[in-house]
């Protein structure tokens, strides 16, 4: 799991992200949202500071979920992390 996280951490720093990051604590939260829900594809946005939130997409199998993508919204740039490239 570790690898997973890492993965994570780098994409998000390598995509010009400044922020602090924390791999483990972005799963958990992708995990707690998609508790329960049904196949499919979702947004959900995670609110960082007062400035910035984080969107990810997301889709759910039976057994496993794909982080396809997460855009970060600082202000008024936004940065996209492209995980299925």
């Amino acid at each position: 799991m570790e690898e997973i996280y890492t993965l994570i951490e780098n994409k998000i720093k390598e995509a010009g992200y400044a922020g602090v990051v924390d791999g483990f604590e972005i799963y958990q939260e992708i995990s707690d949202q998609i508790e329960g829900k049904e196949n499919g594809s979702y947004l959900f946005m995670v609110k960082k500071t007062d400035t910035c939130f984080f969107e990810y997409k997301i889709d759910v199998f039976d057994e496993e979920f794909n982080l396809s993508y997460i855009d970060i919204h600082e202000g008024e740039k936004v940065l996209r992390v492209d995980f299925d490239e």
